[in-house]
């Protein structure tokens, strides 16, 4: 998703524009992301989570028990799943803030476990093509030896006539 939205995303509508400028902006501007507040670094995500959440509580208060027991894996997987997609731009801004992290934070960046600030330069460096996996970034190297990122570019732009990040820039200024 971060793929598809740092990239390729234009301005075409003022409510998908308000909760998409924040994310475009920071390649122009990279610190950008550690100025927001954690609604506006956070709560698309915290959104996209709500219904696969209301889901899991609707049928552990409708469901008998044995149902419920029965999901009982597969629930554990989407309530971690929810977790790192909620927390992904902040684990995206932690790896762009470089002081005043909690100790636990760089722990955890430290031994790689959420995404390393080290790591996620090399996705910062123009013209940002590549590198996008931005909660643990454990999955950067193999896709660029695949060309997964540049198969998708090549064949988002044939399909959209978009060239990716052509307009960064106009993603950078403010709208009332």
């Amino acid at each position: 998703m971060y793929r598809v939205v740092s990239t390729n995303v234009t301005k075409f509508n003022d409510v998908v524009y308000n909760f998409l400028r924040p994310f475009r902006e920071h390649h122009i501007d990279p610190t950008s992301i550690t100025r927001h507040d954690f609604i506006e670094t956070n709560g698309d995500n915290f959104m996209v989570t709500i219904p696969f959440l209301g889901r899991m509580v609707w049928d552990f208060l409708t469901l008998p028990e044995d149902d419920v027991q029965k999901k009982f894996a597969w629930n554990c997987y989407v309530f971690l799943l929810a977790i790192f997609v909620a927390m992904t731009n902040q684990i995206h801004k932690w790896s762009h803030t470089y002081f005043s992290l909690p100790l636990w934070v760089v722990f955890l960046q430290d031994w790689h476990i959420i995404l390393p600030r080290r790591h996620h330069r090399i996705h910062h460096v123009a013209p940002h093509e590549t590198y996008f996996c931005i909660t643990t970034g454990w999955l950067n190297w193999p896709m660029e030896k695949l060309r997964f990122w540049s198969a998708l570019e090549y064949l988002i732009e044939l399909t959209t006539g978009y060239k990716p990040r052509a307009d960064d820039l106009k993603w950078a200024e403010k709208r009332n």
